[in-house]
Formats: structure tokens, C-alpha cells, sequence
């Protein structure tokens, strides 16, 4: 398929090049930073313009991955016609795309992306179409990049981007965290990163509330105790840790 990418931060940086290490091409990179457009579109051998530009019209979908922010108000009467347009965003309806074409839906990666990745991670993929053949165009393209695809709607989509809020951006704000204390207690972080390496492998075979451990599941209050007078010093990790440790203790 020909595809033109809207964006040229992470998701469409890395999006392009899986697309077209699947057989597909790149047509076209549109952004509202021209320079950015011509160092993504050199990297995959497109064409590129900036949002005053004219956007190629031979391509068979129109992938816009920009801000959610931006997306509220992207090219607005524009008049793309019937050419599929899909946004990227889990928070942002579908709808958003109306006043854009007739044939619109959303190609969410569930997946943190950045432009640095040297190898590209398993990506699921939530799809959705504003009607039956856009959502089943959408969904065919979907299973040529990616081995797991599934249809959902605003709802479902909001829900999971809520969750994955949770596992990823708090999980590793409680690294920042901890690497802080390290830090400021002259401990080395990196004796940690085994561990964290093994509790996340551990949810590929059970479910996270199976593998709970720790003195919050054990109620230990002994050894919690020192901990926080370890962290009388630190009053962020310290709140942190009643609030998890609270939540642990009653489910």
C-alpha cells in the first residue's frame, strides 16, 4: 500500500519504518516543521511538505500521528474526500476525523515509541473505522505490521490507554524515583534493574496479583516500619510508598 504520514515525532518516525520494512511504501511526509518532514522522508525515501503543502492524494491511507492536542485541529476543512484517514491516538475519538473525510478510523499502536529504538517491539494494534469497509481496510493493513490486531472502539481504546498509562509511565516514574534515592543515598541503581527485569517477565505467565511480593503482601509491618524511617529523608518516595503500600494491604 502507499501510505502518507502525518507527524514526524516518535510514533510516525517509527511507524514508517515498520511500514516499510513490510513491504509497504511511504509516499509522502507531511509536518508542520518542514525540516523535520525532509529528515524523516530522507530516512524512508519519500516526498515531504509541510501543512500549506499539497498532500499527495495517490496514497491509500493517510496516517496522522501527531499530539493529541494538535490532532484536535488538524486540517480542519480541509477537504481530503473519500481517501482514508486514521489517527494514532488512544484518548482521541474517532470522530475527531469527521470534518476531515468520509472514510476515517483510528490505528492505535499500544506501545511506547521513540525515534532511538534500535529494534522495534511487538506493537498491538487497536483499530476502528467509521463505518464497516473502512474499518476492515484498516484492519487488513494492521495485520501486515503487526501479529496482533484487534478492533475497538472509543471506549475500550480510552480504557486500555488508561491502563497503559499505568503500567508504563508510573511504573517508570517509581524508577525515577528510586533511582533518586540511589542516588542520593550512594546505592547503585543498577543493582535493581535484574529485578525489574524479572517482575515484569513474571506477568507473562501470571497474573500481576498472583505474583504480588513484598512486606505490603506479607504485612510485614516490621520491616515497612524501617523502611519508613529510611525515607523520612525523602518525603516524595516516602507518600509514594504508604499510598502503594495501602493499596497492597487492601485490594
Amino acid at each position: 500500500m502507499k501510505i502518507a504520514l502525518v507527524g514526524s515525532g516518535n510514533v510516525a518516525t517509527v511507524l514508517g519504518r515498520l511500514i516499510t520494512t513490510n513491504g509497504h511504501e511511504v509516499i509522502q511526509v507531511i509536518s508542520r516543521e518542514l525540516e523535520h518532514a525532509r529528515i524523516l522522508a530522507n530516512e524512508l525515501g519519500s516526498s515531504y511538505t509541510d501543512l500549506s503543502g499539497k498532500a499527495d492524494l495517490s496514497a491509500d491511507i493517510f496516517i496522522v500521528a501527531i499530539s493529541d492536542k494538535a490532532l484536535e485541529h488538524f486540517f480542519t476543512g480541509s477537504g481530503m474526500g473519500n481517501k482514508l484517514v486514521v489517527h494514532t491516538a488512544g484518548s482521541v475519538s474517532i470522530e475527531v476525523l469527521k470534518k476531515i473525510s468520509a472514510q476515517y478510523g483510528v490505528l492505535y499502536p499500544l506501545q511506547s515509541l521513540r525515534k532511538e529504538m534500535q529494534l522495534i517491539p511487538p506493537i498491538p494494534f487497536l483499530v476502528d473505522g467509521n463505518n464497516e469497509v473502512a474499518t476492515t481496510y484498516i484492519e487488513t493493513f494492521a495485520a501486515t505490521i503487526s501479529s496482533s490486531v484487534k478492533r475497538a472502539g472509543d471506549d475500550e481504546r480510552l480504557k486500555l490507554h488508561a491502563a497503559a498509562v499505568v503500567v508504563s509511565n508510573f511504573t517508570n516514574h517509581l524508577y525515577a524515583i528510586a533511582e533518586d534515592f540511589c542516588n542520593k543515598e550512594k546505592v547503585d541503581f543498577n543493582l535493581l534493574k535484574p529485578l525489574i527485569l524479572e517482575t515484569a517477565y513474571r506477568i507473562q505467565y501470571a497474573s500481576p496479583s498472583e505474583v504480588q511480593t513484598g512486606p505490603a503482601a506479607r504485612k510485614d509491618i516490621i520491616t515497612m516500619d524501617k523502611h519508613l524511617r529510611l525515607f523520612a529523608a525523602h518525603p516524595k518516595l516516602r507518600t509514594t510508598y504508604l499510598r502503594l503500600t495501602d493499596s497492597i494491604m487492601n485490594p
